[in-house]
């Protein structure tokens, strides 16, 4: 069994995939003997005390006073959450709502949502009626949300978002000093009654659950949201045995670095941040500096984000691609960030000549793993040297599988280096979706889990990804649902079909475009689409930047709409306009190739702009040759 050890490791222990083999001949249970969040949490907390847990600071000042929970202060604040709900009628069926910003409540609401129940964590920047159907959808009976604020609009939300839902029992809100406006406990006309968090927790038990729960590890601990049109969110299942294994994961991999200090900015709906940056560092025993409730978002704290480091002693972070692009115009000044020794970047491609510049510039090293929500976060794992356009190796007790697919049957496995869709099996692989009808497409053979994706393997066992068979759109890491654009754009009058697709950006990766072959005669312009799409999108996100119009759509020998070469169409265009608003003048052509994707050649006719060229593009996902 691995047990976390009170000095470091002298090196790192799962470097290649020969010593993940070695590792994986002990059986997983022995391996990892714990098997759901809470009591990972707690034997943390019984190993590190009074240590810090969570430290925050609410404006993202230099010098401004932080607040800080220990681990036991944290294992009490979750035991009590959770025998508040438990109190409140949630057991190990009822899912429990959360719409929260950054805050170490966050983290109370989270795991004691999950202790008691299920927790279902929501992004606070959608719309009230997105939130609402999320909410409908996971038949939640309690919300936990951010109270009435002049800083957010989070309370009127959810209080709209409910309307009408008659499972709601109780609504508890988290009134943060010098954030919210005191709210006193009411009943309201819907039935549901309104509880102030800290009030409601501070008489519950802190040492154990009331509730007496006996956990194993397939029961369900959350419902993430990973998508889905309006009125049918799509809900991810993850497991205690995810949630556990990630986390204990987590030490193995962190056993030569000892305890640390990292930066959180990360939202704690989205996965990573909850279980990277949230259970797996708390079972580490990493202090989470969780930088405002705006994360990254926050102006002021991006503005004094080096200082942070250095006052923080700060040794890594995680992060998305447009984060990094703006940190890397930044100066560092005369901060010290010498502790900083990595940076994960994820939830989207990061452009490898940018990669390259960061590290150089910062002196950091700069990791690009592979995961998503319904593998908890992680498939594979960078190790220190990862090969330059790799997202790393499987990590353990998981396979990786490359295969050419004809919808859910498997008609050839990959040779190495040859490219296909990406399978993944393994202890972190999600339970599947809540609703049945999101799970057709999802799952490939004797529980093979379809990611969407296209890569291929190396004789090393390293991961590239080269292209994408599902159809999201990724913009700065946040995942948006094609449908969610073509939905109110094919039911416009004007409207004859039109199909949704990622626009490439050289800081956001992507954003949500859309193509439109008019009804006839139609004289709708693509500012008044969308104008349309504002007022009727519920996640702002997802409202298109681009419209462009044709006369039909590229469709497949089987008359399937092609997006790739709507992909490849807009690619090749969005180039063209780069080097003309740069005075270049050079001819563009595109393929897209098994392994690398799309690629983009540039023959410049003046060859002393070939470097400037490189440089105009080197933020971007897709693959450019210039010459």
């Amino acid at each position: 069994m691995f047990k976390l050890a009170n000095t470091p490791a002298p090196e790192p222990i799962m470097e290649t995939l020969a010593k993940v083999e070695e590792f994986e001949k002990t059986p997983l249970e022995e391996q990892f003997p714990f098997t759901d969040s809470y009591n990972l949490i707690t034997a943390s907390a019984a190993r590190f005390g009074d240590d810090i847990a969570l430290e925050f600071i609410m404006q993202g000042l230099p010098d401004e006073p932080t607040s800080q929970v220990t681990f036991t202060q944290l294992s009490q604040q979750i035991t009590r959450t959770a025998n508040l709900l438990t109190k409140l009628g949630v057991n190990a069926d009822t899912a429990v709502s959360i719409i929260m910003p950054i805050l170490p409540q966050t983290h109370f609401a989270t795991w004691g949502s999950q202790a008691a129940g299920i927790a279902n964590p929501i992004n606070p920047m959608l719309e009230a009626e997105h939130i609402g159907e999320i909410i409908a959808a996971s038949n939640s009976s309690v919300v936990i949300c951010l109270g009435k604020s002049q800083h957010a609009d989070i309370w009127d939300k959810v209080i709209a978002g409910i309307n009408g839902n008659k499972k709601i029992t109780a609504v508890i809100a988290v009134n943060v000093p010098g954030l919210c406006e005191p709210l006193a406990e009411s009943a309201p006309a819907d039935g549901y009654k309104i509880l102030d968090f800290e009030t409601a927790i501070a008489d519950q038990p802190d040492d154990q659950l009331t509730s007496k729960r006996t956990f194993s590890g397939d029961q369900i601990a959350a419902y993430f949201h990973t998508g889905g049109t309006t009125g049918r969110p799509k809900l991810a299942l993850l497991t205690h045995q995810n949630m556990a294994f990630l986390g204990q994961l987590m030490q193995v991999y962190t056993a030569h670095q000892g305890r640390q200090s990292i930066l959180c900015g990360l939202p704690l709906f989205h996965i990573y941040g909850c279980i990277i940056q949230g259970v797996a560092a708390f079972a580490v025993g990493y202090r989470i500096l969780l930088m405002t409730p705006s994360g990254f978002r926050s102006p002021v704290a991006m503005k004094s984000f080096w200082k942070h480091i250095d006052r923080f002693n700060i040794t890594s972070f995680a992060t998305v691609p447009t984060v990094l692009m703006a940190l890397s115009d930044l100066p560092v000044g005369d901060s010290d960030i010498s502790t900083l020794t990595n940076v994960n970047s994820g939830a989207a491609p990061l452009s490898e000549p940018f990669k390259v510049n960061f590290e150089k510039q910062h002196q950091v090293d700069v990791s690009n793993g592979y995961g998503m929500t319904e593998t908890t976060a992680l498939i594979s794992r960078a190790p220190a040297n990862q090969p330059p356009g790799s997202v790393g190796m499987r990590i353990p007790y998981s396979q990786i599988r490359i295969v050419h697919l004809d919808g859910t049957t498997v008609i050839k496995n990959c040779e190495l280096g040859e490219s296909g869709a990406i399978m993944v099996k393994g202890p972190q692989v999600f339970a599947g979706y809540k609703a049945d009808s999101d799970n057709k497409l999802a799952w490939v053979e004797d529980g093979w889990f379809n990611t969407g994706d296209l890569g291929y393997l190396d004789s090393d066992g390293f991961l590239y990804l080269s292209g994408r068979a599902k159809d999201l759109i990724i913009r700065g890491g946040h995942n948006i649902d094609p449908e969610l654009i073509e939905e109110p754009l094919n039911a416009h009058p004007d409207v004859s079909i039109s199909i949704a697709i990622g626009l490439p950006d050289r800081y956001a990766g992507e954003l949500p475009m859309a193509y439109i072959v008019k009804v006839a005669d139609s004289q709708i312009s693509a500012e008044e689409l969308i104008e349309h799409c504002a007022n009727t999108m519920s996640e702002r996100a997802a409202i298109p930047k681009r419209i462009e119009f044709i006369d039909a759509m590229p469709l497949t020998a089987v008359g399937k709409i092609f997006r790739p070469t709507l992909r490849q169409q807009i690619t090749e265009t969005l180039v063209k306009e780069v080097l003309a608003s740069s005075s270049i003048s050079a001819q563009v052509a595109s393929e897209i190739e098994k392994k690398r994707g799309l690629v983009i050649r540039i023959n410049v006719d003046d060859k002393s702009t070939i470097d400037a060229t490189n440089t105009l593009f080197q933020n971007y996902i897709f693959t450019t040759e210039v010459n």
